[in-house]
């Protein structure tokens, strides 16, 4: 398809950035693991003194810190890809391929103390090698959203879609009754880094979509940029940004430039992921630092959560998951 046909399969709305905005699941069969090894994890390393402020399952703010993210370097058959050819360095191998970060169960990684948050059942952080990708697989009965960071990412699937997204751009595909795509990185020296979020479903057996909305830095700069929210009535702020989907979820990113504050707030009977995309922030809940947040740091939380991000020397890059609230959400191994 053209990018022209593209644009007409999404929903897509005129950009909805504020400065204070309020902040369709893959078969049994494609959650199954791959047959391998179990890996062992690396020790956790000590905490930063300010690391995290806030202990235990009743706090509003829970920091996942990058080193409790399971790190995979799978082999490029599970995905599509052909396999290692024995013996012959040039070859697809793990290095010159994928690293990629799972802060929930998935593939290699089964973890019944961390398997989603909330509605959120995937959260891949995806680094591709040059000239590399996921061949074409299938889906079915998931909402699947992708955020660009760095590189281009090329899509093709089975609707007829053909584009090629780069930084700040944002992808849905309802997988619905079932879809097949695949996704690569052909540039031939930079790599490809993408965050993929899988998110449930509010319905099982919804028709195939697909849609994306290239977002402008300016977009997000200091402020909050609603990249995604539900279809109309399927939630808060419902119909409101480019990109929809069947679910009460929605996806806010923001840039901040060096120092800046940025208030955000969880509503009651609402919770939020957080993920420190790049440079540092603090999050600030009233007269403490709540924790910090470093490149690949997460953070949960929890309803009614009032807190203001201060970015670092460096500024910081932040994408946000806001939902509704459901109960036992959360890691039971931090």
């Amino acid at each position: 398809g053209t990018p022209a046909e593209s644009r007409r399969r999404m929903r897509a709305l005129p950009t909805a950035c504020t400065s204070l905005a309020r902040p369709s699941i893959v078969s049994a069969n494609a959650l199954r693991r791959p047959t391998r090894p179990r890996t062992t994890e690396s020790p956790a390393l000590p905490p930063s003194p300010l690391a995290d402020m806030t202990v235990g399952r009743k706090a509003p703010i829970r920091k996942v810190p990058h080193h409790k993210l399971f790190k995979s370097e799978p082999d490029p058959s599970w995905f599509g890809n052909p396999s290692n050819p024995s013996g012959d360095k040039r070859g697809w191998s793990a290095p010159n391929w994928l690293t990629s970060r799972f802060h929930f169960s998935f593939a290699e990684y089964s973890s019944s103390k961390n398997d989603s948050f909330g509605v959120l059942r995937v959260m891949n952080d995806d680094l591709v090698m040059p000239k590399r990708g996921f061949g074409t697989h299938g889906h079915a009965n998931m909402e699947i959203c992708t955020y660009v960071v760095e590189g281009a990412l090329t899509h093709k699937d089975s609707m007829g879609t053909s584009e090629t997204l780069t930084r700040g751009a944002i992808q849905f595909m309802t997988a619905g009754t079932g879809v097949r795509h695949s996704e690569h990185n052909l540039d031939s020296s930079k790599p490809l880094r993408f965050i993929q979020m899988w998110i449930v479903p509010n319905a099982g057996g919804l028709a195939p979509n697909y849609g994306s909305h290239a977002f402008e830095r300016a977009d997000r700069l200091n402020r909050w940029c609603a990249a995604v929210s539900p279809v109309p009535g399927a939630g808060v702020d419902g119909g409101t940004a480019p990109v929809q989907i069947n679910q009460d979820a929605c996806i806010k990113v923001t840039e901040l430039d060096p120092n800046v504050a940025l208030p955000f707030a969880t509503a009651k009977g609402r919770q939020a992921y957080m993920l420190c995309v790049e440079g540092e922030c603090a999050v600030n809940a009233g007269n403490e630092t709540a924790a910090t947040l470093e490149r690949h740091d997460a953070a949960e939380i929890s309803s009614s959560a009032d807190v203001v991000l201060v970015a670092g020397a460096k500024g910081a890059h932040v994408l946000v998951v806001e939902m509704a609230e459901r109960g036992r959400s959360g890691r039971e191994d931090l």
